[in-house]
């Protein structure tokens, strides 16, 4: 087990935190939120939990142990080393926040208050922190405490070589809510379009909006978590003189790919996780090609419990 390391914990901005910024003190906020009728209460304990689960994960590693806190916020400004290991503490989605800036670092999820989040990637309660991290780093297999999930992200390339990685799913389409209209390009088939909009889905995406989508439309052919494949999807694609709808559904795995040829003029875009602000233009004439990333997450967590196979 590597003795030297350095433990990166990441968290993001609780509501509390958006309302002081706003407000400028805890009272004010107090206040303003007693005159729209809702107490501040709640808050706090959010803010509260957080802080005592940071407290918590770190309280076991000794001195010796190089430590730093970030927002996630920073993520985009922040330069990971090799020898980081990952303490993602909070929601779910902030596992997802930090895996397109990783390239092989461990990521253990703690979730702070699991009455208010389901932890299906924040798996694992601030007492087991450092037992987490001392696994990540040993090498040795799963135990009935810990496992070791290597987890597919998709990319997303410019065709000027621009690109970005998402651990859910990648989003193409317009900014606005007006219809997108591309060229998709899937193995030897392509068909020009107009829709909603496109949405590349890796495995663990499957468990969460890629999966509304499946349930919605009655799909069952959809990646396992830790399966090198994307599903896409087409939003509400529409059918006229110029644009069809018999491509609205796929797989793609390990050296195939996505290909969309943009015609939205200026308002084209695509982004991983629902971070709009990280994204690639795509004006009318540029085009985006979406792979298996070769770059995996690897996430430490509580083990998967997988459902048995029926006949």
């Amino acid at each position: 087990m590597k003795r030297d390391f350095r433990v990166v914990v990441v968290t993001r901005k609780t509501p509390l935190d958006h309302l002081v910024a706003r407000h400028g003190t805890v009272g004010q906020a107090d206040f303003f939120l007693r005159g729209q009728g809702l107490e501040i209460a709640g808050f706090e304990a959010v803010a509260r939990a957080q802080r005592v689960a940071v407290a918590a994960s770190l309280s076991h590693f000794g001195a010796e142990v190089r430590r730093v806190h970030i927002d996630r916020d920073e993520l985009d400004r922040f330069v990971f080393h090799p020898d980081d290991v990952i303490l993602a503490v909070g929601q779910d989605g902030l596992v997802a926040n930090v895996a397109k800036y990783l390239d092989g670092q461990p990521v253990v999820g703690i979730n702070p208050d699991p009455r208010r989040y389901d932890g299906v990637l924040c798996s694992l309660s601030a007492g087991h922190a450092a037992g987490a991290v001392h696994f990540a780093l040993s090498g040795e297999p799963a135990n009935a405490t810990y496992a070791r999930q290597m987890r597919t992200l998709a990319e997303a390339r410019r065709g000027d070589g621009l690109l970005i990685r998402a651990l859910n799913e990648v989003f193409i389409g317009h900014k606005t809510h007006q219809s997108a209209v591309y060229t998709l390009a899937v193995g030897g088939a392509s068909e020009r379009q107009s829709s909603s909009g496109v949405i590349v889905s890796t495995g663990t995406g499957c468990t969460g909006w890629g999966r509304s989508i499946a349930t919605q439309r009655g799909l069952a052919d959809l990646p396992a978590i830790d399966e090198p494949s994307l599903a896409w999807f087409v939003r509400e694609p529409f059918p006229s003189v110029s644009t069809g709808c018999n491509m609205n559904f796929g797989r793609i795995g390990p050296g195939e790919s996505l290909r969309l040829g943009s015609e939205m003029g200026t308002g084209g875009t695509a982004f991983g996780d629902g971070i709009e602000a990280d994204n690639l233009d795509l004006p009318s004439g540029q085009s985006v090609e979406v792979t298996v990333c070769r770059r995996r997450l690897a996430l430490v967590g509580a083990p998967v419990r997988r459902p048995a196979r029926t006949r």
